[in-house]
């Protein structure tokens, strides 16, 4: 890498935030190994020729970078910007990558950069990224300001997009499907009166990630190893073509007492993987 660009992401830094002194004790062919997965030199480069972007622009710049075609099916079901009403956007989460950032640039462009999303505290180390995002603790303990940043994420006068499995789909008896849902978005949307519009995003990892995931649930892993794949995949998947359907926005007042929220998470979840 050209010594004139910046190293935004520095893996030996990160596993020094991560693990204090004890970083000191990973082998040097151990992190060799990270900065490759992790493209640490390819990551880096794109940064530095974007590092003037923020927000939704340097969204969009990762779409162009990643060379993704994107077949938008449904876009007249987004709610028009100037409603006065904020919505919650949820979405399957097949990728880990090009899913977040796709979405994120078409909720952005839709709405002139008015929306937040929870985002893996690790993802906070992109500069472009930040403006946008909630971060939270996944690589250990949730983080006990989790309810704290998703309360000001309600509060605020954006809208929210959200991957309500937390993690990236895996693949269980031969089918690629997201972990159960997280009722978070049903209690926070009834509770400020958002109305909850479903996207379902085409695309899946390699076969090689999916193994690791089911090994790390095996050997019960607290450590999500499968992880550290996600860039890696990521470049995997450049120059391909996903399909994104947007349904129509539920009402709030849909996610009555006839249902507790976690079932209708699983209900939402279901109509995602209908469109």
């Amino acid at each position: 890498m050209s010594e004139h660009i910046e190293k935004t992401i520095d893996i030996e830094k990160i596993l020094q935030s991560k693990m204090g002194k004890k970083a000191r004790f990973v082998p040097a062919f151990a992190v060799r190994w990270l900065k490759r997965i992790v493209h640490e030199d390819e990551v880096n480069a794109f940064l530095w020729e974007s590092r003037n972007l923020t927000g939704t622009e340097w969204l969009k710049a990762c779409v162009r970078y990643l060379d993704m075609t994107l077949h938008i099916e449904g876009r007249n079901n987004l709610p028009d910007k100037d409603d006065g009403k904020l919505y919650t956007f949820v979405s399957n989460h097949p990728l880990g990558g090009e899913d977040g950032v796709a979405l994120g640039a078409i909720i952005g462009e839709h709405y002139d950069g008015r929306f937040r999303y929870l985002v893996n505290d690790l993802l906070l180390n992109l500069p472009g990224l930040r403006p946008v995002s909630i971060g939270i603790n996944k690589t250990g303990r949730q983080s006990r300001d989790f309810p704290r940043m998703v309360e000001a994420g309600f509060q605020s006068d954006n809208h929210m997009l959200m991957f309500p499995a937390g993690l990236n789909s895996r693949k269980k008896n031969g089918v690629i499907h997201d972990l159960p849902w997280k009722k978070t978005f049903i209690s926070k949307s009834v509770e400020y009166h958002r109305d909850v519009v479903p996207i379902y995003f085409s695309g899946r990892n390699s076969e090689r990630f999916y193994r690791i995931a089911n090994w790390q649930k095996k050997l019960h892993l607290k450590v999500n190893i499968a992880m550290l794949f996600l860039v890696d995949e990521m470049y995997r998947n450049v120059h391909k073509t996903f399909t994104i359907k947007i349904g129509k926005p539920i009402p709030w007042q849909t996610f009555d007492k006839s249902r507790t929220p976690a079932q209708w998470a699983q209900w939402v979840e279901d109509k995602v993987y209908e469109l």
